[in-house]
């Protein structure tokens, strides 16, 4: 049997579901440039976050226990960027559940 010939075919709109558009390519592979989302000083207090609590040495804020978690020592120093003003995006909030 020999094999079957590829036809294309054109979709009329009425074919098509609504509100889809058709995105054109584009013409070079590579991805746009974006700002940074952390600013450098705020990836400092990250930094030096992480080097307290390897240390043994980084205090959770309220209770003052010592923080063994990576990602609370990582907060912890996105939350001190925040609050001088570096460039952190803002936190995520839990939401409401109805």
């Amino acid at each position: 049997m020999p094999p079957r010939k590829k036809t294309t075919r054109k979709k009329s709109a009425a074919g098509r579901k609504k509100g889809t558009t058709t995105r054109k390519k584009s013409t070079s592979g590579r991805k746009k440039a974006s700002a940074r989302k952390y600013s450098r000083k705020s990836g400092k207090k990250v930094e030096r976050a992480m080097r307290e609590m390897k240390a043994g040495k980084l205090k959770s804020g309220r209770s003052g226990r010592k923080v063994t978690s990576r990602k609370q020592a990582i907060a912890i120093g996105l939350s001190e960027a925040r609050a001088e003003g570096d460039t952190v995006p803002v936190r995520k909030r839990s939401r409401k559940k109805t």
